[in-house]
């Protein structure tokens, strides 16, 4: 399919994912077959300030599109100015705009998943960006706020009013955050209101259930988030499954820390080591979800300072586990 004039070669989209969806991350998920990518949300705020931390989040390196620069923030002008911002600095080949992130310290200010109770001012935001930069603009979003202020559809239809060249449903409102089934029937409803492509989001964890949310929602793409912690590979399961292939099993678990060894020396290049390296503690550990026996040394993982100390732990695993 194409979002505007990207071509995308794939049905399964990495999610935006603040400490998670780095450059490093995106880079393994893409040789893993993500037909997309998305950097972490950024704030329109801090990059219209020159925020050098800011920066560092949109860093794509040559040759891992198609990818999303993905910002936040409920000023028209201020987006506007920071989606040119965003795609010179990152060199993505689209914009996308996070109005669907629940969290409280985001909400407060308006932004995120507060825009789905002020539908009038999201178009604005929209047309503000269309209007100042040539890259198609995406929209990510939600179920509504509540159960009983679900907007979905309403909203799908202001976005692509305001120009939005395709959109992304997570089907859950912004009070059940990450709890709960996801609603795929909503995302069909939306996909049914709109002529935009409509991408999928919510409780993606298996070849099966990306199968599964196309069928039932149709679709154009579906995005994983939760599910590719620490399982990259997920992508090619998925990939499989959409052929009607067999997935394929995970990779031996030596295979598997070598891939999160190159994840964090890539992210220790390209951007902060200290920064890159706090996040490693959480993101290891993942790697080793459901292996027998790795306790202690989860509890060594989330330790670490340096990336000679992910070494040493990437080698502790290859000796006493595999």
């Amino acid at each position: 399919m194409k979002i505007g004039q990207v071509e995308i070669t794939g049905r399964a989209a990495l999610a935006p994912m603040a400490g998670v969806t780095d450059a490093a991350f995106r880079h393994i998920c893409r040789e893993q077959g993500a037909a997309l990518t998305c950097t972490e949300m950024v704030s329109s705020r801090g990059l219209v300030y020159n925020d050098a931390k800011t920066r560092e989040l949109l860093y794509c390196p040559p040759g891992d599109g198609p990818v999303a620069a993905q910002i936040f923030g409920s000023d028209p002008a201020v987006m506007a100015q920071a989606a040119a911002m965003a795609l010179e600095i990152s060199g993505a080949d689209i914009l996308d705009i996070n109005m669907g992130c629940p969290v409280g310290k985001i909400v407060k200010s308006g932004d995120g998943s507060a825009l789905m109770r002020d539908p009038e001012r999201a178009g604005r935001i929209i047309e503000a960006c269309v209007s100042a930069v040539k890259a198609p603009v995406t929209v990510k979003f939600r179920k509504g706020w509540d159960g009983g202020n679900v907007n979905a559809v309403e909203f799908a239809r202001v976005c692509e009013q305001a120009g939005a060249a395709a959109i992304t449903v997570h089907g859950r409102t912004r009070v059940q955050m990450y709890a709960g089934a996801a609603d795929w029937d909503i995302i069909r409803d939306v996909k049914a209101a709109v002529s935009i492509p409509v991408i999928a989001n919510g409780d993606v964890f298996s070849g099966t259930d990306a199968v599964r949310i196309l069928r039932r929602t149709g679709a154009d793409m579906c995005m994983v988030g939760r599910g590719v912690f620490g399982d990259p590979w997920l992508f090619r399961r998925i990939e499989a499954a959409l052929a009607g292939q067999p997935e394929p099993e995970l990779p031996p678990l030596a295979r598997r820390m070598d891939t999160a060894l190159e994840q964090f020396e890539l992210a220790c290049g390209w951007k902060d080591p200290h920064i890159a390296c706090l996040e490693a503690r959480k993101q290891l550990c993942w790697y080793l979800r459901g292996v027998p026996w790795s306790g202690p040394i989860k509890r060594e993982m989330v330790k670490v300072e340096t990336l000679e100390d992910i070494r040493a732990i990437v080698a502790r695993v290859k000796r006493e586990l595999t």
